[in-house]
């Protein structure tokens, strides 16, 4: 089955780290963002990958293609006009009469799609949330949805649309996105996907919703912390470190050096970053990243960044140089 991944999001909610790599490539429990998506799809039967990239899409391709052997399509969009939009421009790469799954590139989530693959009828990931206005959120009669509403002003579902869309017959789907851009619908300023599953619904087409407890958030500083702890009391590392005490649980990459420190709980050490008499914990520490004599707790360092001192919270990008003494 095939499965159309957008990633050409700027992530600008995660400055000054997307300044320089896109919001998909950030390191959250051992590996970027995009690659625990990727591992989910695979495990649940997905043998194709249709990419919708935009900036620094290069680092993703090149990330993609260095460690997943399914088949890779990369689309570029150049201007953000919206969801739909997006989507609409891998139609030449998608079977009109085939399922399709879509799954957006910031959605880390826990859930089986074995059967939401194999049901054979148009479904949609959902999650019970405190406050649904920032979302898109589904109106039901039990489990069919009657009405989806793009980020209502004022409430009339609690369930959030959570980035998990499962189209029976990938056709229907583009002839709907047809209609809304050929219309000029937007809501927003922007196509929305979900007018186009509106208008599917409309026309006749029946959608029904399955729960997603697991669903992790990786757009802003302190979920990105939150879902790499969550991701590690499953992903943790075992790895002793002669001289260090550590706290489970910890991603300890094989190529990272730590001496003379504490690490952890909830601490995600990246490749080739060097740790010395430091205490690190809820963090991230970026690839090749120099962290010494100094206390983080939740801070997010970034890739080949340098960092010393007494300090105890940080939120510093890559090639960052930072002493504080």
């Amino acid at each position: 089955m095939k499965a159309i991944i957008p990633v050409a999001g700027v992530g600008s909610r995660l400055r000054p780290h997307t300044f320089s790599q896109p919001k998909v490539m950030l390191n959250v429990a051992g590996k970027p963002i995009i690659g625990h998506i990727m591992d989910k799809l695979i495990d649940s039967g997905i043998d194709e990958a249709v990419i919708i990239v935009g900036y620094l899409g290069e680092m993703i391709e090149e990330y993609l293609k260095a460690n997943y052997s399914i088949k890779l399509t990369f689309v570029t969009q150049a201007e953000q006009l919206g969801l739909a939009h997006a989507i609409h421009m891998c139609r030449p790469y998608v079977v009109e009469k085939e399922p399709l799954f879509i799954i957006l590139g910031d959605t880390i989530f826990d859930v089986d799609l074995m059967p939401v693959l194999a049901g054979g009828v148009s479904t949609l990931g959902v999650k019970e949330v405190a406050d649904p206005r920032r979302f898109g959120v589904a109106v039901t009669e039990g489990s069919t949805i009657m009405r989806l509403v793009e980020k209502p002003d004022q409430p009339v579902s609690n369930l959030a649309i959570v980035g998990l869309y499962f189209l029976r017959e990938a056709g229907m789907l583009f002839r709907s996105i047809d209609h809304i851009i050929e219309g000029g619908i937007r809501t927003k300023g922007e196509f929305q996907l979900t007018d186009a599953l509106q208008h599917m619904i409309d026309s006749g087409e029946k959608f029904t919703t399955f729960p997603v407890q697991g669903w992790y958030d990786c757009g802003k500083p302190e979920t990105l912390l939150s879902t790499n702890e969550v991701l590690l009391h499953r992903l943790h590392t075992d790895r002793p470190m002669p001289g260090c005490i550590i706290n489970p649980p910890v991603f300890i990459a094989d190529s990272a050096s730590v001496s003379n420190s504490i690490i952890g709980p909830n601490a995600t050490i990246a490749e080739d970053a060097v740790i010395s008499d430091s205490i690190v914990r809820n963090s991230i520490i970026g690839e090749k990243s120099q962290v010494s004599d100094i206390m983080l707790d939740h801070s997010i360092v970034g890739n080949n960044a340098t960092l010393s001192g007494m300090g105890h919270q940080v939120n510093i990008g890559d090639y960052s140089e930072i002493r504080m003494g």
